[in-house]
C-alpha cells in the first residue's frame, strides 16, 4: 500500500457514490451471494396515464426458495417449470381497484437465496400490463438485459426492450481487507460504490474521488478501469 493512499484512507469520512440513473421499475439491493435477501421492486410509474394492473417478474436461473409478499394487488401467484422451479411471480389487481388515471407508486417483495455468483448481475425481465377506466390495457416489457438503456434488437419496427431491473451479487465481506478471486468480468466499478479502496495487481480503483486522484498520479500504480474474470482483487471496506 502506497503511504500517500493510506493516509488517504484513514482519514477518509465518507464515500462518493454516483448518481446512477434507475429503471422505472427497479429492484433493491445489492445482494450477497449464498445469503437470503428480500428484494423489493418499485414500479415507478403506469403506461402513459394509465394505472398498473399486473406485474410480471420472472426469476432468473440460479434463484431459488422464493417466497413473495402479497400486496396491494392482491395475492402473488407462481408460475413453475417441470421441476417445480419457480420461473415467475405474477400479481395482478382486482378490477374493480384499477384507479382510473397513473397516480400511484407500488412496492412488490420478494424473498429468496442468492445464488454462489459474486460479481454477477441477476436480471428480473418484468411485464407491465396497465389498464384504462374503459378496459383498453397497454403492456411495457422491460426486458432488455444489455446493460444499456433499452433496443429495438435487430428490427428496428419492433417495441422498444425496456431494461430489465439488474441485481448485482457480491461476495460476503469483513471490515477492513477482503481478499476474492474474480470469475466474471466486471465493466462497472460501481459495485464497489461503498468500498474505501480496490486494489488487483498494481492497479487500483476508489469511489472517493480524493483517493481516485492520488491513484492517478501515484507512480507505479495504474488506474483500475475493468476486472477480467481470474483475476485476484483486495478490497477494503
Amino acid at each position: 500500500m502506497k503511504r500517500a493512499l493510506q493516509s488517504c484512507l484513514i482519514v477518509a469520512g465518507s464515500l462518493f457514490a454516483a448518481t446512477a440513473a434507475q429503471a422505472h421499475i427497479s429492484v433493491s439491493g445489492p445482494a450477497f451471494a449464498g445469503a437470503t435477501h428480500e428484494a423489493s421492486f418499485g414500479v415507478g410509474h403506469g403506461c402513459e396515464g394509465a394505472d398498473t394492473y399486473r406485474v410480471k417478474v420472472q426469476i432468473p436461473a440460479g434463484v431459488t426458495s422464493v417466497r413473495p409478499l402479497d400486496s396491494t394487488f392482491g395475492k402473488a401467484v407462481l408460475e413453475k417449470d417441470a421441476e417445480g422451479n419457480v420461473t415467475a411471480v405474477v400479481w395482478t389487481k382486482p378490477l374493480e381497484e384499477v384507479l382510473p388515471a397513473d397516480t400511484n407508486y407500488y412496492k412488490l417483495s420478494l424473498r429468496f437465496n442468492v445464488p454462489e455468483t459474486p460479481f454477477k448481475t441477476l436480471y428480473f425481465p418484468t411485464i407491465q400490463t396497465c389498464r384504462t377506466a374503459d378496459g383498453a390495457e397497454t403492456v411495457a416489457e422491460w426486458v432488455d438485459t444489455a446493460g444499456g438503456h433499452g433496443s429495438h434488437g435487430d428490427n428496428p419496427d419492433a417495441p422498444e426492450s425496456l431494461p430489465a431491473p439488474a441485481l448485482t451479487v457480491l461476495p460476503p465481506r469483513a471490515p477492513g481487507w477482503n481478499k476474492y478471486t474474480v470469475n466474471e468480468h466486471v465493466h462497472d466499478l460501481s459495485v464497489f460504490k461503498d468500498a474505501l479502496i480496490v486494489w488487483a495487481g498494481k492497479a487500483a480503483y476508489s469511489p472517493n474521488p480524493s483517493t481516485q486522484s492520488l491513484i492517478e498520479t501515484e507512480p507505479d500504480t495504474e488506474v483500475l478501469t475493468m476486472i477480467h474474470p481470474g483475476t485476484e482483487i483486495w478490497v477494503k471496506y
